[in-house]
């Protein structure tokens, strides 16, 4: 019996992870086996929900900086 969709969602959903990422579907493939990067996720997983959110705040913050940087520049 071949598994269906809703049976790969449920267990990406389970593995916190998703079903591209599962079948190997990402560019980033290489992101969760780098130590320095698991390590700053573990330690932000392990701070307090605002800490957290401040953090990521931020992060996205400078994503875009550099996102619109790209784009000037073009």
């Amino acid at each position: 019996m071949i598994p269906s969709v809703d049976t790969a969602k449920k267990l990406a959903e389970l593995l916190g992870s998703t079903v591209g990422y599962l079948l190997g579907e990402i560019d980033n493939a290489n992101l969760f086996k780098d130590p320095a990067m698991l390590q700053r996720l573990s330690e932000l997983e392990n701070m307090p929900s605002e800490d957290k959110t401040h953090i990521l705040h931020v992060l996205d913050n400078f994503i875009k900086a550099v996102k619109l940087k790209n784009i000037a520049s073009l």
